[in-house]
């Protein structure tokens, strides 16, 4: 018996997250490694060029990221339960942001999303190489990926009740 509780409770560490995704905690521990601003801003800009681009019609204003001095959209799209997110930005630095959030977010549940821990963020050290307006956006862009997941979280319910 207290075997098969230890095994629990080693299973239970296992799935645990320090920010809320396996994914999420790589990067972060990848960004936390370096004590160089430009080598940051550097992994930053390269997330941005892996980011496929979205067509034109997907940039509706339902879809647009307010609070960003970019023109930032990111869709939440609920596939077998969990999320898959796409998005698109008009500045490299800011799709990279957005690129960074989406892979560190993609296939989570929707409460797995809305549990994200927004500490992460500082984390991450970037808010000391990003301007003021560019951390704002990052948030901005996190806020409205949880809204989205939290959205999609209700509908899913109501969608399962029926």
């Amino acid at each position: 018996m207290n075997l098969k509780i230890a095994m629990n409770e080693h299973s239970a560490n296992l799935t645990q997250t320090e920010f809320g995704s396996e994914s999420l905690d790589k990067m972060v521990a990848r960004l936390s490694k370096t004590s160089d601003p430009r080598r940051r801003y550097e992994y930053v800009l390269w997330l941005a060029k892996q980011l496929p681009t979205l067509p034109k019609e997907a940039l509706t204003e339902g879809f647009k990221v307010k609070g960003c001095i970019s023109e930032v959209y990111v869709i939440g799209e609920l596939q077998d339960g969990k999320i898959q997110w796409r998005g698109e930005s008009d500045a490299l630095i800011t799709k990279g942001l957005l690129a960074f959030l989406i892979k560190g977010l993609n296939n989570l549940t929707p409460e797995q999303v809305i549990a994200i821990n927004n500490g992460f963020i500082e984390a991450t050290g970037l808010h000391g190489s990003l301007t003021p307006s560019r951390a704002n956006g990052f948030l901005n862009i996190l806020l409205n990926m949880k809204a989205q997941a939290k959205a999609l979280q209700i509908k899913n319910t109501m969608t399962t009740s029926k």
